[in-house]
């Protein structure tokens, strides 16, 4: 028996009824993610304005913001994986939106009270980044027990992903005039309000996850637990070639992404306006690669699918500086059109190789793998900005764009290799 995808599933999703709710309870976890991803863009635009305009930082500092969202995933991303693996999912999520309710609800309060300081914004968003890598670990190891069908699993993937897509487009649109309407504080209270609503969405599902064999802690269970799912991940014949073609492509995209705005402005000559345009653009194409990939992915079989969404990324992100250099007109829709196509072939590849790795992994894995893949591009996207930096500095913009955009084809051979290789090879 085959999972729909080419690919003989792992023991840990072997295709079985549904749950009676599994419909209700997705639309629930769907429209949840939905409102705290459009929350999560007003809160990308207000906390640096915040930060700047209320607190009297300083650039440099309103730029360590972003920085304490993500770099809990360094430290935390792998034990977060055999943590979460240990306990319910759906609890972990809850949780964790609480947290993020504490979060952006104390900086709301602080800002209206004038109490608050950098340091204790710092420290809040940290605290939130520290829920974002265990919500991100629980979130897409709970919807394989709600699905046990590998095509129901992939349509709830693109949706998901349709939706994460869709508030990149329109969030930041929509992010201006709520900041002009309900001012700094009021924007970030919206997101704060998002959260909310996605733990009464998740509050309200009614299905449980089967319970697990309890085990016993012995010392050192943490790095065994760790271990394991590291040795299953990079051994595994399907998932290890797609995790170190993610690696690779996300460690040099950043070396484009990071100095993509300055080599817009300062090599190309772009206006702001402009700018704006080629940045927003790549976000167009998210929602258009997503719904192509379940049509793909039938037609074609999942290995094919992500060898060819990874073929059209690469192609779009080369021919950006390829383009972009011919200047003027012509120039600037050439960037536009290759940032389009680049962000078509990734919205293809990430909600299949989403489905494969679920349909592919244990059960009582999912989490740990899924923090090796979370731990391992965000590790990529922090080296691939320090190498854009250094390259900036030593060759200046466009080289570092041109050694970005180039380096992503090695992501190619990195993913057609073992299982990969084989099922693309026999059309599986």
């Amino acid at each position: 028996m085959t999972t729909g995808i080419g690919i003989p599933p792992s023991d840990g999703l072997a295709p079985r009824p549904n749950p009676p709710t599994a419909r209700r309870d997705f639309g629930l976890l769907w429209a949840g993610q939905s409102l705290s991803l459009f929350g999560d863009q007003f809160m990308a635009l207000a906390l640096p304005l915040l930060a700047v305009t209320v607190l009297g930082s300083s650039p440099a500092q309103a730029a360590l913001l972003p920085f304490a969202l993500f770099v809990p995933f360094l430290p935390l991303g792998l034990p977060a994986g055999a943590i979460v693996d240990r306990l319910p999912r759906r609890t972990v999520m809850l949780v964790c939106d609480g947290v993020q309710v504490v979060a952006f609800g104390g900086i709301c309060v602080l800002a209206a009270t004038g109490d608050l300081t950098f340091p204790l914004l710092f420290g809040l968003i940290l605290l939130s980044g520290c829920a974002v890598v265990f919500f991100q670990v629980a979130y897409t190891s709970y919807l394989p027990s709600l699905y046990g069908d590998a095509e129901q699993l992939h349509r709830g993937n693109t949706r998901l992903a349709l939706s994460e897509s869709t508030s990149k487009a329109l969030g930041p649109m929509a992010a201006g005039p709520l900041i002009g309407a309900l001012g700094l504080i009021g924007a970030l209270a919206a997101n704060a309000l998002s959260f909310a609503a996605s733990l009464v969405s998740l509050a309200l599902i009614r299905h449980r996850e089967p319970s697990r064999p309890a085990t016993v802690r012995r010392r050192g269970w943490l790095r065994r637990d760790i271990a394991m799912g590291l040795r299953f991940a990079l051994r595994h014949p399907i998932l290890e070639p797609i995790l170190s073609c993610g690696t690779v492509y996300v460690l040099f995209l950043s070396m484009v992404e990071t100095s993509l705005v300055l080599y817009c402005r300062d090599v190309l000559g772009l206006s702001p306006s402009w700018i704006g345009v080629v940045i927003g653009a790549a976000a167009a194409g998210y929602p258009i690669g997503n719904l192509m990939s379940a049509r793909l992915k039938r037609r074609l079989g999942a290995p094919r699918t992500l060898a060819a969404a990874a073929t059209v990324s690469v192609l779009g992100i080369v021919s950006m500086p390829a383009l972009g250099s011919l200047g003027g007109v012509a120039g600037t829709a050439g960037l536009v059109a290759g940032s389009v196509v680049h962000c078509v072939g990734e919205g293809a590849f990430s909600p299949t190789s989403l489905t494969l790795r679920q349909t592919q992994t244990p059960a009582d894995l999912l989490g740990r793998v899924g923090a090796v893949q979370r731990f391992l591009l965000w590790g990529a996207i922090a080296l691939g900005s320090l190498a854009a930096a250094g390259t900036t500095a030593l060759a200046g913009l466009s080289a570092s764009v041109w050694i970005g955009a180039l380096g992503t084809v090695l992501c190619l051979p990195a993913l057609l290799r073992g299982g990969i290789r084989a099922a693309v090879k026999w059309g599986a």
